[in-house]
Order: C-alpha cells, then structure tokens, then sequence
C-alpha cells in the first residue's frame, strides 16, 4: 500500500483520498478506522473501583453468565460493554474474535496447537488454555497466515 500525504494551506480541513483498482476489505478498515468517532477507552470495575485498562495489558476478554470480564496480569475486571462493541474500540491487528464468546490478544499467546481435530488450542501468556470456536478456526488460519 501505498501512503502520499500533500501539505495545502488551501485546504481548511484534511481532505483524505483513497485510489485504487476496487473496494477491498483493507479498503473498508481503513475507512471505518478514519470515520469512527467513538471513545477507544476500555474501563473494568474490580473492587467496587473503575479502572482505565490498557489494550496493551489485556490477555482476553470473555462473555459469561451474562456479564463481560476482561483478564489481565492484575486480575480480572467487570466490563459494561458488549462484546461486539469491544471488538470495534480494540486494534483489529492485534485483537482477534475466537468464538461468539470471548476475544484474544495475539501479543499474549504463548502458542496455538493444531494438533486437535476442527478447533485450535490456544495457550495464553496468563497460563490459561482456551480454544478457537469451528466457525472461526479459518479467520484466525487466515490470520497466522496458515
């Protein structure tokens, strides 16, 4: 891909540009990314205090017993966002969906194993095993680039 970035003191606002041969995928992540206006800050409540987490510092985050926890190497937090809206404030390259039920940090996995038949086991930094839903082993292939 490639970037061109031209200085106008003409222009009043940014004027952003995109050419190319077709509308792809990477073209409509770029312009959801340029176009969202809401908060990327992702805040848990732990001992009837909120906390601002960083993404950085996230390992998962998962859905049970109609409530959404977030883990990290201090604990785990209570989120009052949903999944999905989760998934639009989290950096796409490096968060990845799993299942209907929980999102993973790519940068906090040990290991994937392949070796079990249909699904994937995915081995955390926090030493917590969890695995990759059927419906989104060929996502998260994709993503490994396997």
């Amino acid at each position: 891909m490639e970037v061109e970035i031209k200085i106008d003191s003409s222009y009043t606002e940014p004027k952003i540009i995109i050419m190319a041969a077709s509308m792809t995928e990477d073209i409509n992540n770029i312009v959801k990314k340029i176009s969202e206006e809401t908060s990327l800050i992702i805040s848990g409540s732990r001992n009837d205090k909120i906390e601002v987490l960083e993404q950085s510092e996230l390992i998962r985050i998962y859905a049970g017993g109609g409530r959404v926890f977030a883990v990290t190497d201090k604990g785990e937090y209570i989120l009052r966002l949903r999944l999905y809206e989760l998934e639009k404030r989290l950096s796409s390259c490096q968060f990845v969906r799993i299942s209907n039920s929980e999102i993973i940090n790519l940068k906090k996995v040990s290991h994937f194993d392949l070796s079990f038949t249909g699904t994937i086991c995915v081995k955390l930094s926090n030493n917590t095993t969890t695995y990759v839903s059927r419906r989104y082993v060929s996502k998260v292939k994709k993503i490994l680039g396997i």
